[in-house]
Parts: structure tokens; sequence; C-alpha cells
């Protein structure tokens, strides 16, 4: 064991190597909770709780409350940044969330930046850390460039991405520009947040599998890379995790290339060749998979230990590789954080 602190995961990020690895679920502030179920049926819609600090700080708090993980997620979307950059965002009931007017019909230079509708989620970030427990290391998070800029492009999510896809290869350098806004954006909103109170962020690129090796390169590495270098030079001492889902083998081209000082991997990823592969000491992030959880029993317990085994001698924070299911019962998550905690 080396490298305790006061907080343990925060510990890890920063390379310590613990008998017990921290953990936190994604999505672990959500509809699996009757907590939340709760609030969002007393108060409203998805984004009506996102913009609402007082609503927001409470549904990050309750999984803490509950399970006890030793990190908070910041409670919002990654959908506020092209919101804040000028496109309408809703959320349609069972169908997820919806931006308008569509970049694939229109320009995104055109928007009307709105960055004031991101002042709510300062708010949030500022009264969660007040209430947070010193032990409890604070996440926020954005979206990658890529992943989001999908989402701008078509609207609403799709299964191929193939509107932006299509233009990143026949108008790269107009899709250039989106990007490099995205990414300017994404570098204050971030650095807003490390102000406001969180002690790490984390890069979602949920859509990072939809890509070739090259197009990954440009459109995953490359916007990565320069969001850390800014984040670096603005607060050197704030952790970043690059979570590039469904990156398989280019994982390791993303650990070498966009500098995060520690690598998310979803379920898809043996633990034992991730060990084996990445730079020595990276820490890991990951990376259970959902639907082990949400099956419980044997499966549950084999997959936990296999996965504590292959990090056995690396920082390890304890996660899913992916969103926990709605639909996962209470009493597994108990479970998980036993076979965690105790072994």
């Amino acid at each position: 064991m080396t490298g305790v602190g006061q907080k343990p995961l925060l510990d890890v990020l920063n390379g310590a190597v613990l008998d017990v690895p921290p953990m936190w679920l994604m999505r672990q502030a959500g509809r699996y909770l009757p907590e939340y179920r709760a609030l969002r049926a007393e108060k409203g819609g998805f984004l009506e709780l996102a913009y609402d600090s007082d609503c927001a700080c409470e549904i990050t708090l309750q999984p803490i409350r509950r399970f006890g993980f030793d990190g908070a997620i910041l409670f919002s979307d990654i959908l506020v940044i092209p919101h804040a950059m000028g496109q309408d965002l809703w959320f349609e009931a069972g169908e997820g969330p919806r931006l308008a007017p569509k970049l694939s019909e229109s320009n995104w230079r055109d928007l009307k930046p709105q960055p004031q509708r991101l002042d709510p989620i300062y708010d949030t970030v500022r009264k969660v850390k007040a209430a947070l427990l010193d032990s409890t290391t604070f996440l926020g998070f954005a979206g990658s460039p890529w992943t989001v800029a999908t989402y701008m492009v078509s609207g609403q999510g799709s299964k191929d991405h193939a509107d932006a896809r299509t233009i990143a290869y026949s108008q790269p350098e107009e899709f250039g520009a989106l990007i490099d806004a995205i990414i300017a954006n994404t570098v204050d909103y971030l650095s807003r947040q490390i102000e406001a109170g969180v002690d790490a962020v984390q890069l979602f690129d949920s859509w990072a599998g939809s890509l070739s090796p090259t197009q990954f390169d440009r459109w995953v590495i490359a916007p990565n890379a320069a969001i850390v270098t800014a984040l670096k030079k603005l607060h050197p001492e704030t952790p970043i995790i690059g979570f590039p889902k469904g990156a398989g083998a280019k994982l390791l081209d993303y650990a070498k290339g966009v500098g995060a000082d520690a690598i998310g991997i979803d379920e898809t990823i043996d633990p034992v060749w991730a060990h084996e592969n990445l730079p020595k000491g990276l820490p890991v992030q990951g990376n259970l998979d959902p639907m082990a959880l949400l099956a419980g029993g044997e499966p549950l317990e084999q997959a936990a230990h296999r996965i504590r085994a292959a990090f056995a001698g690396r920082p390890h924070i304890f996660n899913l590789g992916h969103g926990i299911s709605q639909f996962t019962p209470i009493a597994h998550v108990e479970k998980l954080i036993s076979l965690v905690r105790n072994g």
C-alpha cells in the first residue's frame, strides 16, 4: 500500500496503489435510485433538474449518502456545452436528447452563444463541495469534442453517427472548426468547474468507437489532447480522466497521445490485457460490465474478483465499463461494494 491520504480516489488518480481500490459508478446519481425518481416526479424533467442547482446538488449527494462511494460525480449532462453554444436542448420522454438546429442542415457559426446557461452548474458545484465529506473526491466532467459534435450535427443520438462521420470526411476543415469551438468551450467549462470546487474531471468520449484509426487520431486523440494540455496549464494539480468508450486496441494510442492522468476502460476491454499493455503506473478506472451488476449473483462476484486481481499492483479505481442500468437492484450495488471493499 502506497500513497494513502485523506481522499483515496484522488490519491489513486495521483498514482497511489491501494490495497482496496476506491470506487464510484458512472451514472450513480440517477433512475435506479428511488430517491432520485421521487425528486424527478416532484420537480420535473431531466434538464429542469440539471439546471436547478439545489436539485442537482441533492441528486449528486444521494448515492454518497446511500452507499458511501469514494467519489461524487456532478449531476449534469454532456449536452450543456452545445446548449451554451446556442443550440436549443430538450429531452423527449423515452427517446433521449434533442438539439436544434441540426448542424447537418445549418452552420454552427450562426448560433448565438448563451454561456450564462452554465451558471447554475457552477452553483451546483459550489453547493456540493460545501456538503461533501473531506474524504470524498468530487468529480466534474464534460463530453469530449467528437461525441458532442455527433449530437450537434444530427440533433440527437444515432447508431452509426453517419452524419458527423460523413461531414468529417467531406468537409474536414469546417468540421475541424466546429471541433475547435467545442474544445474552447469545454476548456472554459471544466476550468470553471475546477475553480468552483471539483477535485478532478473526466472527459467522456462515448462514441469514440465509431471511428476508423485515422479518424480516431484526428477527432478523438488530438482534441482530447488539446483539452488536457490547456487544462494542465490552467490547473496543473487537477487530475484528468480520459474515457474513450469503444476504443478497443486504439486505447493504447489514446493513452500515449492524450496525456490524461488516468484512463477509463469500458467492459469490452480485457482487464488483464489492459494491465499488461497500458503504460506502467498509469491509473486505470473500470471496468465491470453494467449487465453483470444488473444480473448479480455469481456472475457479479466472478467479474468483480477478476477485475480486482487484474489490476492488483496498479493504481485502480473500481467502476463500471459504462453507466449503471436504471433497472439495477439496490441490493446488487450493495453487494458490489462489499465485494470490492471486503474482497
